[in-house]
């Protein structure tokens, strides 16, 4: 159902083949997985999204090395673009949190997590110092955290969407046997 939903709003392969965009790029936009709805292509995409949505940076950046990783795991590019847009400004702030923790319980030490100290006009010079080792003192944790939840959030994905797939497409057999037991019972 929703295979069909979406299928409406993509590409066909004729239109990628001629779209002047595309075609600057040779064959590398052109292989089927990059456009087509299947359960590894769909998965993947997911994945790649939800790797490149912690990468730090605004929505091109995220985007790009999005379209980047589904290029390079030929996966669903349009997936990949769509699933980055969970980092947004209300959920960037808790992410970077999490990853910060995460990434603490996995590099160890006690560090707590500190408030950024605040800004002060009279003393901007002392500030600033202040400002750059409070942002240097969460580096280590952070980053490490940060590529920890991106692949965490990339496999829980890839398995939550293949789970789904399966699922559904389950459930649709046994729906069309049930439906034709009961039209051969008439």
């Amino acid at each position: 159902m929703l295979r069909k939903f979406f299928r409406k709003y993509l590409p066909s392969n004729e239109s990628i083949r001629q779209n002047r965009h595309i075609a600057r790029f040779g064959t590398l936009l052109l292989h089927p997985n990059l456009w087509h709805l299947n359960r590894r292509s769909v998965s993947g995409g997911v994945a790649a999204g939800l790797f490149a949505g912690l990468v730090p940076g605004s929505n091109p950046v995220q985007f790009a090395v999005a379209a980047l990783l589904a290029v390079a795991f030929r996966v669903n590019l349009p997936v990949a673009l769509v699933v980055t847009l969970y980092t947004n400004p209300l959920t960037i702030v808790p992410l970077y949190l999490l990853a910060y923790e995460y990434g603490k319980l996995l590099v160890g030490g006690d560090a707590s997590f500190t408030p950024e100290p605040e800004f002060d006009w009279s003393h901007l010079s002392h500030w600033l110092e202040v400002w750059l080792a409070w942002l240097l003192s969460l580096g280590k944790p952070l980053a490490v955290g940060l590529i920890a939840l991106a692949l965490t959030l990339a496999a829980a994905g890839y398995a939550l969407v293949q789970i789904a797939w399966r699922a559904h497409v389950v459930l649709a057999w046994r729906r069309r046997r049930r439906r034709r037991a009961t039209n051969d019972s008439r």
